[in-house]
């Protein structure tokens, strides 16, 4: 990692910011001019500022904070304690003409472990997994292999990370084959299994757990992982006081046509070449609280996301924690399973 995987400049937008952080994955990006330090922006800035409906495409310097922490070259500090008093996580250390010269870390990666959430996690697990065919005809997703774990395992081993132990994983097809995997396991987890007899879809399998939790819980697809602050989405959800909050990545797709807007008499009013739109997309890993399962109808199949449409139509607080799409991963297809395995690898 060198230092240019962290320098922008006021020209850049938001987007265009929000992939060098990415890139280099320690959540901070500082604004330079001829190296000169300017400013600084977070990932937490970039989340607030997609609260706030915020436009992708705006300049970054609309939402940088101006007054960046910093220490001078020669300076006799303890930057470890320094970065720690002033709840920050990156310390660039700069010149007499403030040229960054290096930047120290509060983490030598992405702090994890730090709480203890002690938080139930719902594991929907129940699913045939048709677009992983053939492997889910052998194999039933939750235990496909990413190098030497299952997918499930590595979900398990994230959450454990933020103090949450115990798992609820709703099983269906091929469930003694999981059952089996994860009794017979060398490394012995806090798993309940609740069998779904028939196929209910991603809401309807939910309302089996119904009087289960006195308190929030987490709910995740059984082919995905967030790699995010899991105290920090939780802590978010509380705060809103949403009767659920759907972690939500942000997506840019471009069009590879010409595009053609029509103005109301039917004549071409403008020609776009391959127009790129941003969007915020579901990724699958929720923060709900038990009263949402009541709006479950009993023995149904039904989507998580026909559920929520509901909770929104009567005016319910269904709220959105914004990631980075770099922080999503998904294995929902045969392409994005590959990806996944490079990215877990270290090879991407």
């Amino acid at each position: 990692m060198i230092l240019s995987d962290f320098i922008v400049s006021e020209e850049q937008t938001v987007l265009e910011v929000m992939k060098v952080i990415d890139t280099n994955a320690k959540g901070v990006a500082f604004i330079c001019k001829d190296n000169k330090l300017l400013g600084v922006v977070t990932d937490g800035d970039i989340r607030r500022f997609i609260l706030r409906r915020g436009d992708l495409n705006s300049y970054i310097k609309d939402i940088a904070n101006y007054n960046p922490r910093y220490i001078t070259n020669g300076d006799k500090i303890d930057y470890m304690a320094y970065m720690k008093k002033h709840s920050i996580t990156a310390l660039p250390q700069v010149d007499k003409d403030k040229n960054i010269l290096t930047i120290y870390f509060l983490y030598n990666f992405k702090p994890i472990g730090n709480a203890k959430l002690n938080v139930p996690v719902v594991i929907m697990a129940g699913g045939k997994g048709t677009r992983l065919y053939p492997y889910t005809q052998i194999l039933p997703k939750p235990l496909i292999p990413i190098g030497d774990k299952t997918i499930t395992e590595i979900i398990m081993d994230y959450f454990e990370a933020y103090g949450c132990k115990h798992f609820d994983m709703i099983v269906n097809y091929k469930k003694n084959f999981i059952k089996s995997f994860f009794i017979d396991n060398e490394t012995k987890r806090d798993i309940s299994f609740i069998d779904e007899e028939k196929f209910l879809g991603t809401g309807g399998g939910l309302k089996l757990l119904t009087g289960r939790y006195d308190d929030s819980f987490f709910v995740t697809n059984c082919d995905i992982i967030i790699e995010e602050d899991y105290s920090e989405i939780f802590k978010y959800h509380k705060e809103q006081g949403n009767l659920i909050t759907i972690v939500a990545a942000t997506k840019r797709t471009t069009i590879p046509y010409g595009t053609i807007e029509l103005d109301d008499f039917g004549q071409v009013e403008k020609l776009i070449e391959k127009p790129s739109f941003n969007f915020l997309t579901n990724t699958g890993l929720y923060v709900l609280e038990p009263e949402f399962l009541e709006k479950i109808p009993s023995d149904t199949f039904i989507h998580i996301t026909d559920i929520i449409q509901s909770c929104i139509d009567n005016n319910e607080k269904v709220g959105i924690y914004p990631i980075s799409e770099n922080a999503w991963l998904d294995m929902g297809q045969m392409e994005e399973l590959e990806k996944m395995r490079e990215r877990l690898s270290g090879n991407v």
